[in-house]
């Protein structure tokens, strides 16, 4: 076929971005869901909160191997600098606050009010879409 064009580098590179995005999706949508129910449902909740900690672990993994194929296939990690360097450490505090927010909600929610659960909720989906945002400069102004 004339034209075709295959790299293993960029197949890998969007087997990552499918998973990468999927994350996003658990994160984002898991977080409106629970907030959605939070009053109705603390099982579906806790769940949906189980499913959101393990999409942000996904983002860090993910957003990981993105360097580590470059690493692999250009011997050195992406150039980025300015704002998309400030997106990418912006996605990352988000990450690692969504797993110990996360995480602290698994281990104490239920002797926490219903009101500081939907606060943390709330807190867990801001930085679902803090993250989904700083993503969007990351990958125009990189």
């Amino acid at each position: 076929m004339s034209g075709f064009f295959f790299s293993t580098q960029l197949l890998l590179y969007a087997c990552i971005q499918a998973l990468h995005n999927l994350g996003a999706v658990a994160i984002v949508g898991g977080g409106a869901a629970a907030l959605l129910l939070a009053r109705r449902s603390p099982g579906t909740q806790r769940t949906l909160v189980w499913v959101i900690t393990l999409g942000w672990i996904n983002q860090g993994v993910t957003g990981a191997l993105f360097g580590i194929t470059s690493y692999v296939y250009d011997g050195r990690l992406p150039d980025i600098h300015g704002i998309a360097l400030t997106a990418l450490f912006l996605k990352m505090a988000c990450a690692v606050a969504g797993i110990l927010l996360g995480m602290t909600y698994l281990g104490f929610e239920s002797g926490w009010s219903g009101a500081v659960q939907r606060r943390v909720l709330g807190a867990d989906f801001g930085l679902g879409v803090t993250a989904l945002t700083a993503a969007a400069f990351l990958r125009w102004f990189s």
